[in-house]
């Protein structure tokens, strides 16, 4: 016992003893916001419900595509004031109903933002016209929608490809008389076709274990994009978290146990990554029901080569997220989307959870608030979704943090099951914490630099990719913030996807920079 307790005394001061970082305070706007849509419907919605944000009028504000579920869809304008209150209004004419989430990118590389809308039934990919316009293009690009109920996607450019290769992340097979045991649909790899002018016949990822999140990263520094998969039920017959090696004029196949991987077994709902230390790694955390793990690469003695093997930093680092936080509801917690951003431009980034019951399943807790981990600078994690004013307790699914009205500190956004969705300006914190903004520009193909990288030198250091996915069915594009704390500027390189190797950029605070390939 007493060498129990020292194992657990020796942890502690990765959570305690750090100074806490300054709160942001947030004031919720949703009454007034405009956003009105619910993500309604019963079992075959029980999951997604996520929110795609990106600027589909090219103003310069992030507009708001939710999904909706039985309900239909909805697609708003971003009409916020610099500084001012979050306002929005509905835009007409998508008319999309059976959405389980959403996701921006510029697929045919025209400069005007597409959207990937996953559906239960077919998926649709919605091509971009301008002034927040879109039109399937499943037939023009040569897309199978298929019929699942399809929960995760992800996209990349694989080396020399001029089009995108997409993943589907599929969930319980809705056709089953099993339902819902035994019964994953397969999940789906789109590449380009031969031609070069859309999509080929989509390959089965076999096995498949109900994806709810998906996410293409650069994981080992390699330039190959390979796919993570974090899976939802059917453990019983073997499934496990998954990554796919998808190589160059290569069939994707799994990473196997004699390449280092090591299987790990959870309910796992969303997927968030950032480079927290700047090392060159991505870390990963993945949200599940009372499991979350914060995953950090191992690192190989010198000489050994690196493996995908992962150490599980959660409960060193504060970021459990297991339970409720404001006491009364003692029961697990059930975590979707995960987002890594600085919501107090200190220049570390924090973690954002949603959180909600499936529905009202009695042994996981009712009354579960979202969380807002602020990091500290010794890499340890403090809750402080109570003090900024958004520990919510409806039934959260999708989110994201973003900047809607553009002063320089990070909004949030909530989808909700069943209620209008939530929206929060952040009023900051009280002091000068200064940012900046990155907007990647490509010519050709791939025109926002998806598989690029972006170090700041900053102190301590920063570093981001820039991937389409994870998340819980939403995602983002749109400029990179990035907090600079006191700093009046801040150097910015750009690792391109070819792997070029960009000049270092001052970029002054409060400031967007345009940075060209």
């Amino acid at each position: 016992m007493r060498k129990f307790l020292a194992a657990l005394l020796a942890l502690a001061p990765m959570v305690a003893a750090a100074q806490d970082p300054a709160v942001p305070i947030f004031t919720e706007q949703s009454a007034a916001s405009g956003l009105t849509t619910a993500y309604l419907g019963d079992w075959q919605y029980m999951v997604g419900g996520g929110a795609a944000v990106f600027d589909c009028d090219a103003d310069g504000r992030l507009d708001v595509f939710l999904a909706g579920g039985e309900g239909p869809a909805g697609l708003y304008r971003n009409r916020s004031e610099a500084g001012g209150d979050l306002r929005f209004e509905p835009v007409a004419g998508m008319n999309l109903t059976a959405v389980a989430g959403g996701y921006p990118l510029d697929v045919d590389s025209d400069g005007v933002t597409d959207l990937m809308v996953l559906r239960v039934g077919e998926n649709h990919l919605m091509r971009g016209l301008g002034d927040c316009q879109f039109e399937n293009a499943n037939s023009q690009w040569g897309f199978d929608g298929g019929d699942a109920w399809s929960t995760a996607f992800s996209a990349t450019w694989e080396p020399g490809a001029t089009w995108p290769t997409l993943a589907v992340g599929n969930y319980v097979n809705r056709f089953e008389e099993a339902f819902p045991w035994g019964s994953c649909t397969d999940n789906w790899l789109h590449r380009p076709n031969a031609e070069g002018t859309g999509f080929a016949a989509p390959l089965p990822l076999t096995p498949s274990f109900c994806a709810l999140s998906i996410l293409f990263s650069d994981w080992n520094g390699s330039g190959i994009r390979d796919l993570r998969v974090s899976n939802d039920r059917e453990y019983y017959k073997g499934g496990t978290e998954q990554m796919w090696h998808v190589a160059p004029g290569a069939e994707p196949r799994l990473y196997i146990e004699k390449e280092g991987w090591k299987r790990l077994r959870i309910w796992g709902m969303g997927i968030a990554s950032r480079d927290l230390d700047a090392d060159g790694f991505t870390e990963l955390y993945l949200t599940a029901m009372a499991d979350n793990k914060l995953q950090v690469l191992n690192k190989p003695a010198e000489g050994a080569p690196l493996l995908p093997q992962y150490s599980d930093q959660a409960f060193k680092r504060g970021a459990t997220a297991h339970r409720p936080y404001t006491g009364g509801d003692l029961r697990p917690s059930t975590a979707w989307h995960a987002q890594f951003e600085d919501v107090n431009n200190d220049g570390l980034a924090d973690l954002f959870v949603v959180k909600g019951n499936v529905a009202k399943m009695p042994d996981f807790a009712a009354d579960d608030p979202n969380n807002l981990m602020l990091q500290r600078p010794d890499g340890s994690f403090f809750e402080a979704g109570a003090l900024a004013g958004v520990a919510s307790m409806k039934v959260g699914r999708g989110g994201a943090l973003a900047d809607f009205n553009n002063d320089g500190w990070l909004d949030m956004l909530v989808t909700n099951r069943w209620e209008a969705p939530q929206v929060w300006r952040n009023d900051g914190t009280g002091v000068d914490a200064r940012w900046i903004a990155v907007d990647l520009q490509q010519a050709g193909s791939n025109r926002n630099a998806i598989g690029a990288v972006v170090e700041l030198r900053t102190d301590p250091p920063q570093r981001r990719e820039v991937t389409v996915g994870g998340g819980h069915a939403g995602g983002q594009l749109g400029p990179l913030h990035f907090g600079i704390d006191a700093a009046e500027a801040a150097d910015v390189r750009v690792i391109w996807p070819d792997g070029t190797v960009g000049v270092w950029a001052e970029v002054r605070a409060g400031e967007t920079a345009v940075l060209a390939n």
